[in-house]
């Protein structure tokens, strides 16, 4: 197979025109051409009167060798796309049905990789199925009344069903798991695009579907799925796992159980060190969401006369801080909403979500600080191991934010935050929040520290994105749930310091993101059944 490497065209070309382009560059007849297909596209956009996509297509032809032999190019070159391979199963009996805690990306795909490899896998959820859950998070936004165990956090898919959905991914990934999990969500519903474009992203409507599907999947296969179904103990015998309580009382024996519970299952977490279960803390960062005009962040990103099948700008900032701190943007929501992603009473977090059309009128994304054990020692409680001060450091803060609008979403203009006070009106910007929301201070939220990086990090940041700094820009807070406050460790056959018991994906501390979850929850399932049969 030949692959071509940069490959450009303006963006309003058609299928046509493409495939018009692959035949000059390779020099062959239209009837030479067997098959291509997309591999990657992405945007040129720095000649704003000029934009482009690049493209990176594989092609299959009679003429390979010919024009192989005849190309001095380097953008064109021989390949050999590479194949997901799932194990055999190894030699050591299953004795009960394996247990996946958690139905987030990591416990869905690690669920459904094993339940189509014949080990008919429990999965555990301890919120509800999508749909009802989707009824309950718009409840929350529109009345306050909050169900602890089915919100933003907990249900059906996880968190990032009730995210931007994007798709990118930094691991490296020579197993072809990333792949397969894009394969995976097409099969589910997704829309082929993912599967080449440089920053693919799904929304909430389409997650909500796709997780439904692959549901369905995994009980055709011979899983069961459970919801309402919260893992409230673990039995632990002579150092490997026996069994499963679920909601106090039933007890489900197993040797196998897949740790996926997602960064906000804070019991989850106190459980796990009172069973002696080794964790270690681990930084993450907090901040504030910011919102602009999604047609500013277009005209920057894109010039002023940007075709709109562009669809909304995303954008990506970093900013290393005088204190030594740094400033960064994190799940960027082109058109999206701020939303409520609280799980505990008497707490506010936010987060970003986007529908798949991108079309609301702003651009959110989380503006973020690390923070690690240092800065979680002023949480530190007496008798509470030091492990578990990241979690007291986020409830902390989420409590402040919570007091700080008296229970709705504290919001802020940019200009009063850097003056530390309240806003008593809106500018040119008005906000795109799901969930009530009231005017509070933020820098009496959030540590100094982490405040003076967030100025002078936004203010850089005007360098980058014209007016992105703009006083009437919205902030809402906290933004205190990026990733997990500690890591679960796990050894070199991924168990943790208890045999049997598969940390896996964001809770865990081993992913950042969908795909990567995604992709750990494939390398969980690898690893069981490259050690037992069923």
């Amino acid at each position: 197979m030949i692959r071509i490497q940069q490959l450009k065209l303006p963006v309003l070309h058609t299928k046509e025109e493409l495939e018009e382009k692959i035949l000059r560059t390779l020099r062959i007849r239209r009837e030479e051409l067997k098959d291509w297909n997309i591999v990657r596209r992405s945007i040129d956009a720095r000649k704003k009167d000029a934009l482009c996509y690049v493209y990176q297509i594989d092609v299959e032809t009679a003429r390979e060798k010919k024009i192989l032999a005849r190309s001095r190019h380097n953008e064109i070159m021989s390949t050999k796309p590479s194949v997901y391979h799932f194990p055999q199963p190894g030699s050591r009996p299953l004795r009960h049905r394996p247990v996946v805690i958690g139905s987030g990306p990591a416990g869905l795909f690690c669920a459904y990789y094993l339940a189509k490899s014949g080990y008919c896998p429990i999965l555990l959820e301890r919120g509800d199925e999508a749909n009802l859950r989707k009824e309950k998070v718009e409840r929350f936004w529109k009345t306050g009344i909050l169900d602890t165990e089915s919100n933003v956090q907990f249900g059906e898919g996880g968190a990032g069903t009730f995210s931007d959905g994007k798709l990118n991914t930094t691991v490296k990934d020579p197993n072809g798991r990333n792949h397969e999990v894009l394969r995976i969500f097409c099969q589910a519903g997704a829309p082929e695009e993912i599967l080449y474009d440089q920053k693919p992203h799904l929304g909430t409507d389409q997650l909500i579907t796709i997780v439904q599907n692959m549901r369905r999947q995994i009980e055709e296969w011979g899983g069961t799925v459970r919801f309402r179904a919260q893992a409230t103990d673990l039995e632990i015998r002579n150092g490997r796992l026996a069994a499963v309580t679920v909601n106090g009382s039933e007890v489900l024996e197993t040797e196998i159980a897949v740790l996926a519970v997602g960064h906000s299952a804070r019991d989850t977490f106190f459980l796990l060190e009172k069973k002696g279960i080794l964790l270690e803390p681990k930084s993450f960062a907090v901040g504030v969401r910011i919102e602009h005009p999604q047609a500013m962040i277009d005209e920057n990103q894109y010039g002023k006369n940007a075709p709109k099948a562009l669809g909304a700008a995303p954008y990506k900032l970093t900013h290393p801080c005088a204190n030594g701190r740094g400033v960064y943007s994190f799940c960027m929501c082109p058109g999206g909403y701020v939303v409520n992603a609280s799980s505990e009473e008497g707490m506010t977090a936010v987060n970003g979500m986007s529908y798949s059309d991108r079309a609301g009128h702003n651009a959110n994304s989380a503006m973020i600080v690390t923070v690690g054990p240092a800065d979680f020692a002023a949480c530190h409680q007496e008798g509470v191991p030091a492990v578990l001060d990241g979690v007291a450091f986020q409830r902390r803060l989420e409590r402040a934010a919570f007091l700080a609008a008296g229970g709705k979403i504290p919001v802020q203009l940019f200009g009063d935050f850097c003056q530390g006070r309240v806003s008593g009106q809106l500018g040119g910007v008005e906000p795109s929040i799901c969930g009530g929301w009231s005017f509070g201070n933020l820098r009496q939220v959030l540590p100094e520290p982490v405040s003076a990086s967030l100025m002078e990090g936004i203010q850089a940041f005007e360098g980058k994105i014209r007016g992105f700094s703009r006083p009437d820009a919205v902030l809402s807070g906290v933004e205190s749930r990026t990733s997990s406050p500690l890591r679960i460790v796990r050894g070199e056959t991924f168990e943790s310091s208890v045999g049997g018991l598969y940390p896996c994906g964001e809770g865990a501390g081993y992913a950042g993101g969908i795909t990567s979850a995604a992709m750990d929850g494939l390398k969980i399932a690898e690893a069981i059944a490259a050690a037992y049969c069923m």
